[in-house]
């Protein structure tokens, strides 16, 4: 039986995408208490972005709470909607990984290990090195340039 290993490799792709896309939704639902009594809260988050980033004078924990919620925002509906994908998962394996080693940092390998988080950045890197986007918006501009210059 022959794989189609391209059939495959879209869906993973679109899986990846996807997955990230709403992982980082998920957490800012969270911040803002979307997800009812399974949320964190703002205040919550204000206190973890404090304990992970330890290294940090406390003045500067709200921008980087605001900072990464915006960012966080941005590429998990680009990722999702399939739009600027390629930079879109570039800034998300930036984030997850200066988050890894934040966490790393304030409580050791192994939590950021335990949570996964070297796994969502390298993921993200390797979505970002894919040399297409099925079944995003992407690909529909690339088709409509493509026709447009025939």
């Amino acid at each position: 039986m022959k794989i189609n290993r391209i059939k495959y490799y879209d869906a993973g792709i679109f899986l990846v995408r996807f997955s990230m896309g709403i992982t980082f939704l998920s957490a800012v639902a969270s911040r803002f208490s979307l997800w009812g009594d399974k949320s964190s809260g703002w205040d919550a988050f204000l206190l973890y972005a404090a304990e992970v980033n330890s290294f940090i004078p406390d003045v500067f924990v709200p921008f980087l709470a605001l900072t990464a919620t915006i960012l966080e925002s941005v590429f998990g509906i680009l990722l999702i909607i399939g739009y600027k994908t390629r930079w879109a998962a570039f800034g998300s394996a930036g984030l997850t990984l200066m988050f890894a080693l934040a966490m790393a940092y304030s409580f050791g390998f192994k939590s950021p290990l335990d949570y996964s988080v070297f796994v969502d950045s390298a993921a993200s890197f390797l979505l970002f090195t894919s040399p297409y986007y099925k079944w995003t918006i992407d690909e529909k501009i690339s088709k409509r340039k493509n026709a447009a210059c025939y």
